[in-house]
């Protein structure tokens, strides 16, 4: 595993142990970020109006369409950093 996968996966769990709560928009980041990292860009069809949170989360996710892998996983990391204070 690479010194930049191993920095991510640690602060992934750190998201989890945050001083406070980021705010809604901060979250959906954390999201989009993660899951741009993990999985790539964004596949599928956009959610409903009935799926408000689903449908959020894929228009963030869709934000970093074309972002690269490492890229994602270094703002992610920087993200969670600048969370913890």
């Amino acid at each position: 595993m690479s010194d930049l996968s191993t920095r991510f996966e640690q602060a992934v769990a750190e998201s989890k142990t945050l001083p406070e709560r980021p705010d809604n928009m901060t979250l959906l980041k954390l999201y989009a970020l993660y899951k741009q990292a993990s999985a790539g860009d964004v596949e599928g069809k956009r959610p409903g109006f009935t799926d408000m949170v689903g449908r959020a989360k894929w228009d963030a996710w869709n934000e970093l369409k074309g972002t690269g892998r490492d890229a994602a996983m270094e703002q992610y990391v920087a993200l969670v950093e600048d969370l913890k204070g």
